[in-house]
């Protein structure tokens, strides 16, 4: 519940050890008082009483580095979060109106004319949730240019440092951090989906190590085209803005009566260093974000890797037969079970079972996969359609694409307009009569081009299928998972394409990358860790050597340890594993199932990065704790360094159950390394447990 000065015109929001004040000035101005450790309200009306800053004179807007949720228009330079048109005029003159306050966060009114603005603020956690409401009261149509979510201003430091997740196909989530220069540096996607080049997350420090100093991070909700900006500013300030759409160039047109609201841009501070923070946010998407978090996810075969596009129902069978014997618990048919889909140039839009390859449907694989003990699962793509479909012969205005241009096509495939009604329509009818005709438990949703022609011909303002394509992604997400609640979804776009707060809110897990290289997921997943927990990050074991992208030759040890750091996975071709790899795989599943608790809803602690040497994350769950240890190489003979845990009961003991140690204190981890580890591309996993 937020706490609200007597003169109504402060108010404080506050979290176990964070607090986020505002403050309405005598002008009616809404600025910025405070983000970071915990201070109490009689300190915010202290903060709100100091007098602002002259400096600049005419040459500098008192407003810029302190408004709250800059407008255009008026005294401001800085980057608007909202610009708005109409016929009339552009900006926005805006007066307060009234605010409303109670246990679900608070709301603060304005209004310019016909346009009403609402701001939203909500404490989850150590989490503040902002967004932002706009509704057309008007007689005449308004135009949403730009409508970010949130600004958030930082204090005045010294030497900000800016980290960001960026990558492309197959190299996603890379952390990389560097100084803060003036001037601005935006990150986004103008692609029509979260991209492979950068997640929308940044996080700020100044001096912070992985478990010591602040840092403030701030993460955008949305799984289309946005844009992250962070500012510094003349004065030093730090401002950061972001929400959907990439330009200015026009988002929606609002008629009367219609309204928007954006998407959650989160924001988080923390005095734990990078791993508190990650930490919190972990917390945070487990208990406010991804459905059913407390359920642990099943450990899953999928068959893309091992069969390609070449399926028939007798080859799923026997695959499925190996994969149970293996202590597998989801068994996913990938593409090529549909249509007429022998590759990737057809079949896409036709939401059928190919009668070749599944004479009599999905359902009598769906039930031998069930007597098999496992639960069934499929994959789809139905944002795509190829243009050798029945679905496309039959509508091809379906599209996204631009009068008297070509249709550009990525992997033979075009997107379908989903902002249209009747393209919604299909997909609903396609995808509830699939999930009603079988016994389907799980669905690989896919997303793999990106937009390129996103042209509309017949809409007076084609421009919104951006935001409407995803709005209505949403939808249906949301409509199907009631109509099916037993059905579980995975978010996936070529990989990590589409990974974000908004598309974890509506699936139960991300495909993290098309890499499955077990060195190259390392930094992967480093860099995932950073913001989302390992119970949304799919990993798999595949073959080896890795035919997909290096050759790279590595050992079923080294892979299963790698992959068994998020939701583990297999995607290898179970036909041509011998007995010995099947007889350790086994052993290595049932190993999973055992600390699967502690990896999918433990706390994170990142003991050493993966970059050379040595790499190690900790998991700790109540009395429990698993280290997974990875030696990339050894040089010059020298040992396996020891690593030092964390959190941990200082004062209790802790029995290693790999080496019948027990520890006391903080645990110094050694010999359980040097007898876990052998060689180089070596992985082990050592289990403690408080006694």
């Amino acid at each position: 519940m937020p706490e609200i000065a007597d003169n109504g015109r402060t108010w404080l929001l506050s979290g176990p050890t964070s607090s986020y004040a505002l403050h309405l000035t005598e002008t009616d101005e809404l600025v910025h008082l405070h983000w970071g450790p915990g201070i109490a309200l009689a300190d915010a009306e202290a903060l709100a009483a100091l007098p602002p800053s002259e400096r600049g004179a005419s040459f500098e807007s008192p407003l810029d580095g302190r408004e709250e949720y800059p407008v255009e228009g008026g005294p401001r330079f800085v980057r608007p979060a909202l610009s708005v048109r109409t016929d009339e005029r552009r900006g926005t003159e805006w007066s307060y109106e009234d605010f409303e306050a109670d246990a679900d966060g608070l709301r603060l009114r304005f209004r310019d004319a016909g346009l009403a603005v609402t701001l939203h603020y909500r404490m989850r956690g150590d989490v503040v949730e902002r967004w932002t409401t706009l509704r057309n009261d008007g007689e005449g149509p308004l135009e949403l240019l730009r409508a970010d979510s949130a600004t958030w201003t930082l204090p005045e430091r010294d030497d900000w440092r800016l980290s960001q997740l960026h990558g492309r196909w197959a190299a996603e989530s890379r952390l990389t951090r560097s100084p803060l220069t003036y001037g601005e540096q935006v990150i986004g996607s103008r692609r029509g989906h979260t991209g492979h080049q950068h997640l929308p997350w940044v996080a700020l420090d100044t001096d912070a190590t992985e478990e010591r100093g602040e840092v403030y991070g701030c993460a955008l909700g949305w799984s289309g085209t946005w844009r992250i900006a962070v500012a510094q500013l003349p004065d030093a300030r730090v401002q950061i803005t972001g929400g959907v759409g990439y330009d200015d160039s026009g988002l929606l047109r609002l008629a009367p009566g219609e309204s928007f609201t954006t998407p959650v841009f989160a924001g988080l501070w923390s005095d734990a260093g990078f791993g508190g923070a990650s930490r919190a946010w972990h917390a945070y998407q487990r208990t406010y974000v991804v459905p059913d978090a407390e359920q642990d996810r099943p450990v899953l075969f999928n068959s893309w890797e091992a069969t390609y596009f070449d399926i028939s129902e007798e080859q799923q069978g026997t695959l499925a037969r190996r994969a149970a014997a293996i202590g597998v618990e989801l068994f996913v048919v990938d593409d090529g079970w549909f249509g007429a889909r022998t590759g990737d140039h057809a079949g896409l839009g036709d939401w059928r079972p190919n009668p070749d390859r599944f004479p009599n449907g999905l359902k009598p694989l769906a039930d031998q996969v069930h007597d098999l003990g496992m639960q069934f699962g499929i994959w789809v793509e139905p944002e795509m359609v190829n243009p050798d479909s029945e679905l496309y012969r039959a509508h091809p205005d379906w599209v996204q694409f631009q009068s008297g241009r070509k249709r550009t096509e990525f992997r033979n495939q075009l997107v379908l307009n989903l902002a249209r009604e009747d393209v919604q329509e299909y997909l609903w009818e396609q995808l509830h009569g699939l999930l009603s005709s079988a016994p389907v438990d799980y669905v690989k949703w896919d997303f793999n081009r990106c937009f390129t022609d996103a042209g509309w011909p017949d809409d007076p303002y084609p421009q919104r299928l951006w935001v409407d394509h995803v709005r209505a992604l949403y939808s249906l997400l949301d409509r199907l998972r009631a109509a099916h609640p037993g059905v579980a979804f995975e978010s996936c776009s070529g990989g990590g394409g589409r990974i974000d707060l908004g598309i974890m809110s509506r699936t139960d897990q991300v495909w993290t990358s098309d890499n499955t290289d077990p060195l190259d997921r390392l930094d992967i997943q480093h860099g995932f860790s950073q913001i989302h927990p390992a119970r949304v990050m799919a990993a798999w074991v595949t073959d080896s050597p890795n035919a997909q992208l290096n050759g790279r030759v590595s050992s079923l040890r080294f892979r299963f340890v790698s992959a068994m750091a998020g939701v583990l996975g297999v995607g290898g071709d179970l036909s041509q594993w011998s007995e010995e790899e099947l007889v350790e795989a086994r052993r290595w599943v049932d190993l999973y199932k055992e600390i699967r608790p502690l990896v999918q809803r433990g706390d994170l602690y990142r003991l050493r990065p993966p970059a050379g040497g040595l790499g190690a994350v900790q998991y700790v769950r109540g009395d429990e704790s698993v280290v997974l240890a990875w030696l990339q190489a050894q040089r010059f003979g020298e040992p396996v360094p020891a690593l030092r845990l964390r959190g941990l009961d200082p004062t209790a003991s802790y029995e290693c159950r790999e080496t019948g140690e027990v520890h006391r204190g903080a645990v110094l981890l050694h010999r359980g390394l040097r007898t876990g580890l052998r060689g180089d591309l070596d992985a082990t996993v050592i289990r403690l447990r408080r006694i």
